[in-house]
């Protein structure tokens, strides 16, 4: 007697992801201006145009498509970001205008302060700057530098000394620093500021 082979149903289809929009909206609305993230197109042209893209572990096309995919945690710990240098040249060539640079701006900001980075240094360095700038106006070039290598390149401080004595002696740089007229006024506005991104975002 002859058996029949078990015929067996066709698979189900596999889900369709959806897109979970909420982190791209998010990193939209904290960029300045109008960022046109949203109408990224992937064409790429982008990471082709970017002078720093080889030492990107994402190119930014990549990274747009993982905030439309809601991928918070792999974007925020992208280092992406921090190799962008503000050239523009993405901005320049996106054919959808959108707003590159300023978005990774943010995402910096974004990744600070959920304290997802793979490494220290370029976020310790912002925000060493940005206390120089709050307490006097405006960097400070020879504590920044200072600072920053004590803190993660000591080994480098002695063959860094020989530029320091000639930009110093040169005036070019100050050994102290210098506070601006007014800084008050600056104080309150960065105050305000920071009043006004905690309301937008609260």
């Amino acid at each position: 007697m002859e058996i029949a082979p078990e015929i067996k149903p066709p698979p189900s289809p596999s889900p369709k992801l959806i897109e979970d929009l909420a982190l791209l909206d998010e990193v939209s609305s904290r960029t300045a201006g109008v960022s046109r993230l949203e109408m990224c197109i992937q064409c790429g042209t982008c990471g082709g145009s970017c002078p720093s893209a080889a030492d990107m572990d994402h190119t930014p096309r990549m990274l747009f498509a993982m905030l439309r995919a809601g991928m918070r945690k792999e974007a925020l710990m992208s280092n992406t970001p921090w190799i962008c240098v503000s050239c523009y040249h993405c901005v320049v060539r996106c054919p959808q205008n959108v707003h590159i640079a300023d978005v990774m701006y943010t995402l910096k900001g974004m990744a600070i302060e959920a304290n997802l980075y793979q490494n220290s240094t370029a976020p310790d360095f912002s925000q060493t700057f940005v206390d120089m700038v709050e307490n006097y106006g405006r960097s400070f070039e020879f504590g920044l530098a200072t600072r920053h290598y004590l803190k993660h390149f000591p080994l480098r401080l002695p063959s860094m000394m020989p530029m320091a004595l000639g930009m110093l002696t040169k005036e070019r740089m100050g050994m102290l620093p210098k506070r601006i007229k007014n800084i008050k006024q600056l104080k309150a506005i960065l105050k305000r500021a920071k009043e006004l991104e905690v309301s937008a975002h609260g």
